[in-house]
């Protein structure tokens, strides 16, 4: 859908935050908002700044949940009350980290078993785990030889001189 179809869709069914991809507001704030203990809160305007700033990122509205993929291979999601982010997984560690920790990591609908897949509750997760779930899920869609080179520029981006 383009950005003229998403602008009707926005217009039609006024919502919260997820009315497709706009741009950049002012006074906007990362993890505006608090979880329980006063730790930021992670947003899906967190998510699309971390999942865009990816080479090859694209970002899609597909009934109502955010979506970013790299071609046709989506790796992050946020749902439409904004509550889960869903992010691709290793399928042989999932049950691990769901038992582990059931309160933060699920899997909303049975039909992602299938796929290298879990679901986190946001409210759940520190900005900075949330980065790195969004950033190892990106890594599992994209040529080795893009994360390789993506994993050098930000090396080099935070070595001081």
């Amino acid at each position: 859908m383009g950005r003229i179809g998403r602008q009707a869709l926005a217009t039609q069914r006024p919502r919260g935050p997820l009315t497709g991809s706009r741009p950049h507001q002012p006074g906007w704030q990362h993890g505006v908002g608090s979880a329980e203990g006063g730790r930021d809160v992670v947003t899906v305007d967190d998510v699309r700044g971390w999942a865009l700033s990816l080479p090859r990122t694209e970002e899609h509205l597909i009934r109502d949940y955010v979506k970013f993929r790299v071609g046709r291979i989506v790796y992050a999601t946020v749902s439409p009350d904004e509550t889960i982010l869903g992010f691709g997984f290793p399928r042989e560690e999932r049950p691990a980290l769901i038992a582990a920790d059931p309160d933060r990591f699920l899997l909303e609908r049975l039909s992602d078993q299938r796929y290298n897949w879990i679901d986190a509750r946001m409210t759940a997760l520190s900005p900075d785990e949330a980065r790195e779930f969004i950033t190892d899920a990106w890594r599992m869609v994209v040529p080795k030889r893009v994360a390789a080179e993506f994993g050098s520029s930000q090396l080099r981006g935070t070595q001081s001189t």
